[in-house]
């Protein structure tokens, strides 16, 4: 069970930080391009990659708990 909540997270941590980075450009497409520095855009990337993780966390405990309820409501 261990390994199956990881490889969830780790999935589920790619797929929303992919969701929240084509996002993030589909806003930007619209207004004007603002040119920010390396060390500003490594930042940003990490804030996404951090705010997937907590997303992918909460996600993967509601799902695995949730079958773990369903089972033991089964008996």
């Amino acid at each position: 069970m261990v390994k199956a909540s990881v490889f969830l997270m780790v999935v589920l941590t790619v797929l929303v930080f992919i969701g929240m980075r084509w996002r993030e450009r589909r806003m930007t497409a619209a207004k004007p391009a603002v040119r920010i520095g390396w060390l500003a855009g490594k930042r940003a990337s990490f804030d996404r990659w951090v705010t997937a993780a907590a997303i992918a966390a909460v996600g993967t405990t509601l799902l695995l708990g949730g079958l773990h309820w369903l089972r033991v409501w089964r008996g």
